[in-house]
């Protein structure tokens, strides 16, 4: 149990961390960060249960007012935005991705985290993200793929691949550090 909840701890501090490189904000606003990767590694190593928790407590430290997010913002007010489709959207995104690392038990890991990275934290994600710009922005189908997805498409499938290599070396180093292989 203590274990668990310094995991999830951990990792919440990790997505924090991952907020601060790079610090690039694209015209329409929306920052790309690597917190995306924290999120994919929330899933492929905590597992789905645990993944989603982290990314959880780190929503909620947000929405205390840290300035955990790009640009060192937070607050509730970032949850008011047509981009928080995206903050809604990573517990869903870090559930998927550790459900799929969980229940894929063949082949190697790394092919295996970045698939389900790819499934779970890019697919999951935009999945909630998508909908909710159109609904705030509002805006229609092709302007928020154009928008809110195509650019951040080539660094979060690069952000895919790291998160497989990252947890395959972590498993390689210490299999018992790779709960969603427990």
């Amino acid at each position: 149990m203590e274990r668990n909840l310094v995991l999830v701890a951990l990792f919440a501090a990790l997505i924090a961390a991952l907020g601060l490189i790079p610090r690039i904000t694209l015209g329409s606003g929306i920052p790309i960060t690597a917190q995306s990767m924290g999120i994919m590694l929330c899933g492929t190593v905590l597992g789905a249960r645990r993944g989603a928790l982290a990314v959880l407590l780190f929503l909620g430290l947000v929405a205390l007012g840290l300035p955990l997010l790009a640009g060192g913002r937070g607050g509730l007010g970032v949850f008011t935005t047509p981009w928080a489709g995206f903050l809604f959207g990573f517990p869903v995104a870090a559930y998927v991705t550790g459900m799929v690392v969980e229940r894929v038990r063949t082949g190697n890991l790394n092919m295996v985290a970045a698939i389900a990275s790819v499934v779970g934290g890019i697919g999951g994600l935009y999945l909630v993200a998508i909908p909710y710009y159109m609904i705030m922005k509002p805006a229609g189908l092709t302007e928020a793929l154009v928008t809110a997805m195509a650019p951040f498409m080539p660094g979060d499938l690069i952000k895919a691949v790291l998160a497989g290599l990252i947890t395959a070396a972590i498993y390689k180093a210490r299999p018992s550090a790779v709960l969603s292989r427990a």
